[in-house]
């Protein structure tokens, strides 16, 4: 869920900071849990900020450490498509991948291979019309 804008938590602790009121009116004010409100009064007590915390998590790549591997790869059959890179890794290492997870370390290393367009690696033929 995305975060609450910088805005929308300054009005919330101001509210409630302003008195005559609860966590749970604020809450309801706002249309947030009593949670929020009890987190977003707590975070400006501790810190003297209400800047959303930094993302967490997320499961590194497969491939977090092989970069120069997947380089050399990339250098010694730069023609491959993604299904051979990902055929190519798994018969080298062992390890299966997705193509969707070979684009993604291939795009954040920048190491993606402009392939020429079908149509364009065809040899073009001439129609030639009959008269009749």
């Amino acid at each position: 869920m995305k975060a609450y804008s910088l805005d929308m938590r300054q009005k919330i602790v101001n509210t409630y900071e302003a008195g005559n009121t609860s966590v749970r009116k604020v809450a309801e004010r706002f249309q947030v849990s009593k949670s929020t409100v009890q987190e977003l009064l707590k975070r400006k007590r501790e810190t003297g900020k209400l800047l959303p915390r930094q993302a967490k998590g997320g499961k590194p790549s497969q491939l977090f450490g092989q970069e120069e591997q997947i380089k050399e790869m990339v250098v010694e059959h730069p023609d491959y498509t993604l299904a051979e890179y990902c055929e190519y890794w798994q018969d080298k290492t062992g390890v299966r991948l997705s193509e969707s997870a070979m684009c993604r370390f291939l795009h954040k290393q920048k190491l993606t291979v402009k392939k020429k367009p079908y149509a364009a690696a065809k040899p073009i033929k001439k129609v030639q019309k009959s008269s009749g």
